[in-house]
């Protein structure tokens, strides 16, 4: 039989190997489309709109993560404070519109109180079948608000946002390690973009 180090060291190469498939497959896909909703994101934060970001579980860290690097910053580039919000965030506003209008309204709602034209509404699903992430993008797009969606490769269920990254893979690990590596690509982007001069 084989040591444990042999087998952990096995399992770990493995992962590896997937991981780095998934990324190259996904790049060489996506890599115009991630470069596009760049500057999506640049023009739309500089003309004073705000990015509203939403996902279940994994998906709303990630979500949360994003949102706390535009309102702080990325690197250590000087740069003003961004508007985002992270629609999972608070559980006084989860906990209520779940509890008075059922899980599947959660995002919609939100959506339907903040978002206005020109903002970008920016959805993380694993699955593509989210019915609480498909309703707050119809909401968007009600709201004329830019749809931004990061996926697996399965796409979204029923729903046709501006902008379709569906990661070249079926795991879910894959693709939120896919997701927050086009969302860290984002943040250097939105960093250079506003880097303060000096005064």
């Amino acid at each position: 039989m084989k040591k444990r180090s042999e087998r952990v060291h096995d399992g770990l190469a493995e992962y590896q190997r997937e991981h780095t498939l998934a990324m190259k497959k996904s790049f060489l896909k996506l890599g115009d489309r991630v470069e596009e909703v760049g500057n999506v994101l640049v023009g739309a934060l500089k003309s004073r709109h705000k990015v509203l970001i939403f996902g279940n579980g994994g998906s709303a860290t990630q979500a949360s993560h994003f949102a706390g690097e535009l309102m702080g910053r990325f690197s250590k580039t000087p740069r003003l404070p961004l508007a985002a919000v992270a629609l999972a965030s608070d559980p006084g506003i989860v906990t209520c519109i779940g509890n008075d209008f059922g899980y599947d309204a959660l995002f919609e709602r939100q959506i339907e109180a903040l978002a206005r034209p020109g903002d970008v509404a920016l959805a993380l699903t694993t699955s593509g079948r989210s019915e609480n992430v498909l309703r707050g993008l119809a909401a968007a797009r009600r709201k004329r608000a830019t749809t931004v969606a990061l996926t697996g490769e399965a796409g979204l269920a029923g729903a046709k946002p501006d902008y379709l990254l569906d990661v070249s893979s079926g795991s879910t690990s894959y693709i939120q390690e896919v997701h927050i590596i086009f969302l860290h690509l984002w943040c250097v982007r939105i960093d250079k973009a506003f880097r303060s001069r000096p005064s």
